[in-house]
């Protein structure tokens, strides 16, 4: 599947159906005298607006690595995103402006059954336009087709509150066309700002997805020998490109071939079924020949395991009169740090003989 193709083709299709429908609805709007119609109408042309910036930025994402841009360009879609979010709330802000203005100045609607026939309709087009585009984004893990599926479906919700607010004009000789237009605008500041949101959270970098972490870690720890797979950090650069690195344990008997061998395993396995490029592997070794450090290491291991929000120990290391390790704290913890004072000062207790080196580690990807 040709991702580029199906972003430009699906965004090509919005593009059409949106200019097509603002045409219908400010036609309506200004015939009728109706500011929601209108109000629609021009929300329909800010949805096509972002649809011709999702072709471009998706073009700009999909340029060839360069010297400047070794990871390729693949973030351009999350500057793409924030650019069709702050076309968003204009449009909401200039629309809520226009708004207040018809209730400061009202104006008596006119609708006609043609009018009404053309909003109906064009709420079906969104309905069905909005499933299309999100289930496109979806399988093509497009943000910006994600949003605009759903904002269509939030234009098919408006539109058919046009409908409501003209029955009770029909019905009652109630004008509520203005206020109607206040909520409506509301509306898309609302969603202006999420979107906003969520892209910059994106750019700032987001925790690993927590089921794409536990796949990529339960692919490594099925290669024997390893025996475990820790501090796993992917670094976004696009929709469609993670590179990270990963720290694994495996046995302190394996020689210098054979972890190099192992670690080229681990990437190609990992690269082949998650789509993930691991430029860095580490090497935590795990003592399996003495017996003395084993036991050591299970008893710190039942120890540490034992507090609440604890959720891993990695990286044990035991020489001579120094022992290091490792523990993982959820950040939900009420007072993280003073969980990790308590666990350490345990084990300084419990193996005073011992230089002890405790690492708070981040809760990145469990």
């Amino acid at each position: 599947m040709d991702r580029k193709k199906v972003i430009v083709r699906t965004s090509v299709l919005g593009i059409v159906a949106n200019i097509l429908l603002a045409g219908f609805k400010a036609a309506v709007g200004l015939i009728s005298n109706s500011i929601a119609i209108v109000l629609d109408a021009v929300n329909n042309l800010s949805d096509a607006l972002s649809s011709v910036i999702t072709i471009v930025g998706t073009h700009l994402a999909g340029k060839k690595p360069d010297r400047k841009h070794p990871y390729g360009h693949g973030r351009a879609e999350y500057l793409t995103a924030a650019t069709i979010a702050v076309i968003v709330l204009y449009a909401g802000v200039t629309s809520l402006v226009e708004s207040v203005k018809k209730i400061v100045h009202p104006q008596t609607p006119d609708y006609s059954a043609v009018a009404l026939s053309i909003v109906g309709v064009a709420v079906l087009v969104k309905l069905v336009l909005g499933y299309y585009v999100k289930k496109a984004g979806q399988r093509v893990s497009s943000d910006a087709l994600i949003a605009s599926g759903e904002d269509a479906r939030n234009d098919a919700i408006i539109s058919a509150a046009t409908l409501v607010a003209a029955g009770v004009y029909l019905i009652w000789e109630l004008p509520v066309e203005a206020w109607l237009g206040v909520v409506i605008s509301l509306i898309i500041v609302r969603s202006g700002f999420q979107m906003l949101r969520q892209t910059i959270s994106h750019i700032l970098g987001e925790r690993v997805d927590r089921e794409l972490s536990l796949a990529v870690k339960q692919t490594i720890t099925a290669i024997a020998p390893v025996e475990g797979a820790y501090d796993l950090i992917l670094h976004n650069y696009g929709p469609d490109l993670l590179i990270g690195s990963v720290h694994i344990e495996i046995p302190n008997t394996m020689n210098a071939a054979e972890i190099d061998q192992l670690e080229r395993d681990i990437a190609d396995r990992v690269a082949d079924e998650h789509g993930v490029v691991l430029t860095g592997i580490s090497i935590y070794s795990v003592d399996v020949t003495d017996n003395e450090i084993v036991r050591t290491r299970e008893d710190i291991r039942r120890r540490v395991m034992s507090h609440d929000h604890v959720l891993q120990m990695h990286g044990f290391h035991m020489h001579d009169d120094e022992i290091r390790l490792d523990i993982v704290i959820a950040f939900d913890a009420e007072d993280r740090e003073g969980l990790y004072q308590a666990v350490t000062e345990e084990l300084r207790t419990a193996y005073p003989a011992y230089r002890l080196f405790v690492t708070l580690d981040s809760d990145i990807s469990d």
